[in-house]
Order: C-alpha cells, then sequence, then structure tokens
C-alpha cells in the first residue's frame, strides 16, 4: 500500500492541495501527517480528498479545535507517538525526534522504544532524510511549508520516495 507521509504544513493550503493532487494521481491509499498543520483549514483541506489519515500533534498544532478534530475525524489519531501496523509493517509516527545515531536517539524520550517500529516517521526540522539505525528506518519527508516537499512510503516493499517540486 502507498502511503503519502507528509509534515509542517504550517497552515499552507496550497501546497497541502498540490501535495494531496499529485499523492491521488500516484494511488495513494492513506495520509500520514507528521505534525504542525497550524490550524483546523490545513486539516479541511487534507480531509476533503476523502483519503484516511493518520496524524500526530506538533509544536505548531496549539488550537484545541485541531486537536478535536483530528481525534474524531482522522483513522488514527495520537498527540505524541501514534502506533500503527499496516501491511504487516509496525509503523511509528512522531513529530520531533533526532536520528543522527545511537546515542542520541537513546537519549530522547521515547528514545529506545522506536527500535520497536520498521519506519518511523517524523517531521519538525523542515529537512528530508531517510536513515536505518539498529534495523530500524527513520524517514523525515521534508516541509510543506517550503514547497512540494513529501515522501511516498510502500508499505510491501518498504521503499521510500521522496518527491520535491
Amino acid at each position: 500500500m502507498k502511503l503519502l507521509v507528509i509534515s509542517d504544513s504550517h497552515g499552507n493550503i496550497a501546497n497541502l492541495k498540490s501535495t494531496m493532487e499529485i499523492g491521488r494521481k500516484a494511488g495513494v491509499k492513506a495520509v500520514i501527517h507528521c505534525g504542525d498543520w497550524a490550524d483546523l483549514a490545513s486539516f479541511d483541506a487534507v480531509l476533503s480528498y476523502n483519503i484516511p489519515i493518520y496524524s500526530v500533534l506538533g509544536n505548531a498544532d496549539v488550537d484545541s479545535d485541531l486537536e478535536e478534530a483530528l481525534s474524531l475525524e482522522c483513522k488514527k489519531h495520537d498527540p505524541h507517538l501514534l502506533k500503527l501496523k499496516i501491511d504487516g509493517r509496525k509503523i511509528g509516527v512522531i513529530h520531533n525526534v533526532d536520528f543522527k545515531d545511537k546515542q542520541s536517539l537513546a537519549s530522547q524520550s521515547p528514545g529506545k522504544k522506536l527500535y520497536d517500529f520498521n519506519v518511523v516517521f517524523s517531521g519538525h526540522l523542515h529537512s528530508k532524510e531517510e536513515k536505518i539505525v539498529n534495523w530500524t528506518k527513520f524517514v523525515r519527508p521534508g516541509a510543506l511549508i517550503n514547497g512540494i516537499n513529501f515522501a511516498i512510503y510502500e508499505t510491501i516493499t518498504g521503499e521510500v520516495e521522496f518527491v520535491n517540486e
């Protein structure tokens, strides 16, 4: 199954809509948002595509209406660490985690618990990266506030494709 992985949209509805159109044409079956929607209008823009959404909150997601809407409308939502199992893959979604090496990862909360996943998606740093630490794949898709930057993750193969337009 193809998953559209996005993060840090910070209210940029134009980039969200462009990304959703590209994702729809690519055949994505679900959207993972790694936090920092910033407002309810951003969530509503993605929700209008009728593709299941999985989401966490970011540090810019302070609107209580947004959190309530995510809780009610998302296929699955957790404010901090979302745990999913899709096509046999254990997937974690968290807004902010530094995965540069084993020591820095182990010192963070939830740290070592992230090694329980096959793949962990995160945002916050407004950059794209794919790295394997202790047999866990860590992926940052890029920030939609900076342009059309996202990733498509294929659950069957575990492959990540980064898109930057």
